[in-house]
């Protein structure tokens, strides 16, 4: 049963109960994933492929991560507002983790070692947690939130990006990155309200832009290292390309990113209401879930 078919059966069920005040509700998703879509879902492609599945690898340890970071201060916050967005920000990770743990696994099924690169960051999450202090494990959330709501925010103002995945794969990625864009001030609000460390927020950010991308080109090759077929060299020079020449999806974030460093920056002065809006109706349609579409 491929992804459209399983979620449609569920499309007959109430919209889920709230479960919390917020704006940021957890969305049940349940992706399962045909046996019979090929290892190289985007379009063909080697190296994008397995670029995303790097980076899907560190989600479920690394969104945990986040959890225990801001829960650390939860029971410090006084403002209502947001100890409620916190709520949402928890339940919608923890979806996060759980989704992309059987996409791994569905990978892993496809001869691509997951289970590796999952172990690793388990451990390197272990080894952060007891080196960091609070305070840095905080900004370190609120570091890796930007990054992941720019990557997000990228795909959803850039349909184009997803030309050539696989249809019954897209759903993920799409729900995923309306999420992020969802929740994307969460931590860097309760970093404001309870830590409020310019140097700190900053440095984090700087220390963890090197590890995001040293340990993206890490878990790439190590998925590579164990699989049964050649490195595609051409798929490689066109994925940098990609990335870096033309479209340059990751040189376009640029301006993004340097903001971050900004005294005066905050998440939510980029408004993404509307390409989330955008997407959510995409998705309603193509899992026949019309409670997708709805206002919350």
């Amino acid at each position: 049963m491929n992804a459209k078919a399983q979620l449609a059966e569920n499309s007959s069920r109430p919209q889920a109960r709230r479960t919390n005040a917020s704006d940021i509700q957890p969305r049940r998703m349940d992706f399962q994933f045909d046996a019979d879509m090929p290892r190289y879902w985007f379009g063909g492609d080697q190296f994008t492929t397995l670029l995303l599945t790097a980076l899907s690898c560190t989600f479920p340890e690394g969104e945990r991560f986040f959890v225990r970071s801001v829960r650390h201060y939860q029971k410090n916050i006084s403002d209502a507002d947001l100890r409620e967005r916190v709520k949402g920000f928890i339940g919608q990770e923890a979806h996060h983790g759980n989704e992309h743990e059987r996409f791994n696994e569905f990978m892993e099924s496809k001869g691509v070692p997951t289970r590796k690169v999952h172990d690793f960051v388990h451990n390197g999450m272990k080894w952060t947690a007891k080196r960091l202090s609070p305070e840095r494990q905080l900004a370190k959330t609120c570091a890796l939130e930007h990054f992941t709501a720019m990557l997000a925010e990228l795909m959803l103002e850039n349909p184009e990006f997803f030309d050539g995945m696989d249809e019954r794969m897209l759903p993920l990625w799409l729900w995923h990155a309306v999420e992020e864009s969802e929740h994307k001030a969460v931590a860097y609000d309760v970093y404001a309200d309870q830590v409020d460390n310019y140097w700190i927020r900053t440095s984090e950010m700087a220390a963890t832009t090197v590890e995001f991308i040293g340990f993206t080109i890490f878990h790439y090759i190590q998925l590579r290292q164990d699989m049964d077929d050649k490195r595609d060299l051409r798929s490689v020079f066109n994925g940098l390309n990609w990335l870096l020449g033309k479209p340059g999806w990751l040189r376009r974030l640029g301006g993004s990113y340097l903001a971050y460093y900004k005294p005066s920056f905050h998440p939510e002065k980029k408004n993404s209401r509307a390409v989330r809006e955008r997407a959510l109706q995409k998705l309603a349609l193509m899992l026949d879930r019309p409670e997708l579409g709805e206002p919350l």
